[in-house]
């Protein structure tokens, strides 16, 4: 009925196996990529939303404008700046960022995303809008 040490034992064991990817990989993580503007997006120096906020929730408000379109109708948005853009991944993110391997998949392949908005959505359509 002494079996404490047995016990102990297979815990340390378990915790270490469980932990091993962890401590393993502690400080190897491979730095975030550095995105290349394209020069129509450095002229323009700003974005639908700040920098930050932009990189972290850009599917967010990809998903709103798409709602918001679809169901309301409505295909400008206003920005916190009072800035009017078209809501359109095609023809108003893409318009400046239109560098997609330089621009989208460098993020997307860090994160290991896989977007679907390129499966209807073309690089470069300006048409129909």
């Amino acid at each position: 009925m002494n079996d404490k040490g047995k016990i102990v034992t297979g815990l340390v064991i378990f915790a270490a196996v469980v932990t091993f990817p962890f401590w393993y990989n502690l400080g190897k993580a491979a730095p975030p990529p550095e995105v290349v503007l394209t020069e129509k997006a450095k002229a323009a120096g700003e974005c639908v939303l700040p920098k930050e906020e932009i990189r972290a929730e850009h599917m967010q408000l990809l998903d709103v404008w798409r709602d918001t379109q679809v169901r309301d109708g409505q295909t400008v948005y206003i920005n916190a700046k009072g800035k009017a853009y078209t809501m359109s991944l095609s023809n108003t993110c893409l318009d400046c960022h239109s560098n997609y391997k330089d621009f989208c998949d460098r993020c997307h392949v860090y994160a290991s995303v896989d977007p679907y908005c390129f499966d209807c959505h073309i690089d470069n359509p300006k048409e129909g809008e």
